[in-house]
């Protein structure tokens, strides 16, 4: 359900009225007495059918929208999230991971989560990146922003930036682009992957004189994967990473922080924007936004990053199934 005082009901709803006869099956793990509620008061004449099991949502989603029940203990006011009620956006994401990693969906795709909020109730990750990989038991899960396009990987993600800048090393740098060569392989069918590494510091360091952390800690890493047989490119300035020509030089750039990967992605298209985790034994996505309070229950929200992550997560659950050799055991899609 991700945070339900945000727009994650309403883009749901509008999700499945556009997908409903594309086949691309979904069934949702949230409130169905809040998911009526939020179509009655927004005026979309939807139907939410609550569901026992994830084998009932085939035949049901082309009718109406699937949803496995998770109840909220308080009730729901747009814009105004509730700390009551972020233990059952906690235990959705829990049920959503197990389905996939039992066969019983084929992909996770979560709505947008306030962090506050669930700080607020006790939560101890910064964010999904963390969680997903405590439930999954993932030694070291990866952020990844996709649009039509381009592919950015931060190797450091929720930190305040004189964090992140110490936080970086050498082999977190090896490790993010490992994870990032293996997933385009797997999860995105791209034989020989073209990764780029951006630097650091302006320019790139200007051979040290603005900065060193380009020849201390990123070339070094490049070098290694190099050594691997990656198609590897970079210490390169950032600044000159995203342009049209050069974007057509690689497959994925390895980010030194969240917004130098962030900001380009959102920049050249916000709205179908996908946040995906790599490094997972599930496939997870995920609408590049968050939860947009300022313009929940108004009715304006649109549901097209939603949709991009669900069909994202369809393409990915099926070039993994290829991959490993077999079909994912259920169609449906566990959301949260």
């Amino acid at each position: 359900m991700g945070e339900p005082a945000g727009i994650g009901g309403e883009i749901t709803l509008k999700a499945w009225r556009a997908e409903k006869d594309s086949g691309n099956t979904f069934y949702v793990i949230d409130d169905p007495e809040r998911l009526s509620a939020a179509a009655e008061a927004l005026g979309l004449d939807i139907p939410v059918s609550p569901i026992t099991r994830a084998e009932e949502a085939p035949a049901l989603f082309p009718r109406a929208l699937p949803v496995l029940p998770q109840f909220l203990p308080r009730p729901v006011q747009p814009g105004r999230p509730d700390a009551a009620n972020a233990g059952a956006v906690l235990a959705s994401i829990r049920l959503a991971v197990e389905a996939a990693m039992a066969g019983e969906a084929a992909a996770v795709v979560t709505n947008p989560i306030h962090k506050k909020t669930l700080a607020d109730a006790g939560f101890r990750h910064p964010g999904h990146t963390e969680f997903l990989g405590e439930l999954t038991g993932a030694e070291r899960p990866v952020m990844m922003l996709a649009c039509p396009g381009l592919r950015v990987v931060p190797v450091t993600v929720h930190a305040p930036l004189a964090t992140a800048i110490g936080r970086l090393t050498t082999g977190s740098i090896v490790a993010a682009a490992r994870i990032t060569y293996e997933a385009l392989q797997r999860d995105f069918a791209i034989a020989a992957p073209r990764l780029a590494v951006a630097g650091l510091n302006p320019h790139a360091g200007e051979q040290g004189m603005l900065g060193s952390e380009e020849r201390e800690i990123i070339a070094p890493a490049v070098e290694r994967l190099r050594r691997d047989g990656l198609s590897v490119t970079g210490p390169a300035p950032a600044d000159s990473l995203f342009h049209a020509r050069a974007r057509a030089q690689y497959d994925a750039v390895i980010c030194m922080y969240h917004d130098q990967a962030l900001i380009p992605l959102k920049t050249l298209d916000f709205d179908n924007g996908v946040d995906i985790t790599l490094g997972l034994p599930v496939v997870r996505t995920s609408p590049d936004h968050g939860t947009a309070f300022e313009i929940a229950g108004r009715g304006v929200a649109r549901e097209s990053s939603l949709l991009a992550a669900l069909r994202l997560a369809r393409s990915m659950a099926e070039h993994r199934a290829k991959a490993c050799g077999g079909a994912p055991k259920r169609p449906a899609f566990a959301r949260n």
